[in-house]
């Protein structure tokens, strides 16, 4: 699968603060470790907004580049290297982004230019309308959830990560994840629920 790094199994080399201390005074190994530890988070982050595998992996690997290129620039300051690794992920995307919306604005007006003919070609832009507004009515949802409660749900549902994995990501125990998930999906049904009426 594209969101897997190759990275063999074991533990990562260490604890993170060691990893990156010893990454950024060179050491490949630990920033293969660290990418390891951190790929899969970063991938499905990308893919999340992106919605196509090949973009989003080709962002993630940029992302290590940039994050390489850099990593003597990243200080411990009461955020995580995760954190650290998707503020770049969201600059890039956002990057991608704007210069997508040129290429999207040619292709619609050459779309136009080539008349309404094509119904396959419509009902598939209209599929693509239609999910990206079930993105932003998700987004849209998010807003409503307090700080913890948006990234624990982000972590577990739009990360794919596990319980287990949600906890170690937030620094906190699985119960106290399996808390917010409860409370958080309640905030999203009541909310749903009001939008729909």
């Amino acid at each position: 699968m594209p969101e897997q790094a190759n990275c063999p199994m074991g533990p990562p080399g260490g604890p993170e603060p060691a990893l990156v201390t010893r990454a950024r005074a060179g050491d490949r190994e630990a920033f293969a470790a660290l990418y390891c530890e951190h790929h899969r988070l970063v991938y499905r982050y990308l893919f999340f907004r992106t919605q196509n595998r090949h973009l989003a992996e080709d962002l993630a690997q940029e992302v290590f580049i940039r994050a390489l290129r850099r990593i003597d620039s990243f200080a411990w300051q009461g955020s995580e290297f995760a954190a650290w690794l998707l503020t770049i992920a969201r600059n890039l995307h956002l990057d991608d982004a704007r210069h997508s919306r040129t290429r999207l604005e040619t292709l619609v007006a050459e779309f136009q230019d080539a008349g309404a003919g094509d119904r396959s070609v419509e009902s598939t832009a209209l599929r693509e309308l239609e999910a990206i507004e079930a993105n932003e009515a998700v987004r849209t949802a998010l807003r409503t959830l307090n700080p913890y409660q948006r990234h624990c749900v982000e972590l577990r549902f739009i990360y794919g990560l596990s319980t287990e994995e949600t906890a170690h990501e937030m620094g906190r125990t699985v119960a106290a994840v399996r808390t917010l998930t409860f409370r958080a999906m309640q905030r999203l049904r009541s909310t749903v629920v009001t939008v729909a009426a």
